[in-house]
């Protein structure tokens, strides 16, 4: 009687090439991402007029 097999559902080695393939694509977007740079502040955008310092109880 023989032992078990290695492969016994077929072919391992394109699992192993699919699964390689995957940490590699996975790899170089990580690279690609961190090598980006910052990304760019928006303008500031104004929504509303200044209030005035009488209505924070401000006198001069």
């Amino acid at each position: 009687m023989h032992g078990p097999t290695s492969a016994p559902h077929g072919r391992p080695s394109a699992r192993y090439a699919r699964a390689f393939a995957a940490a590699v694509v996975a790899a170089v977007g990580l690279i690609t991402a961190a090598n980006a740079g910052p990304a760019r502040a928006a303008e500031p955008v104004r929504t509303a007029e200044p209030v005035p310092a009488a209505v924070h109880g401000v006198r001069g």
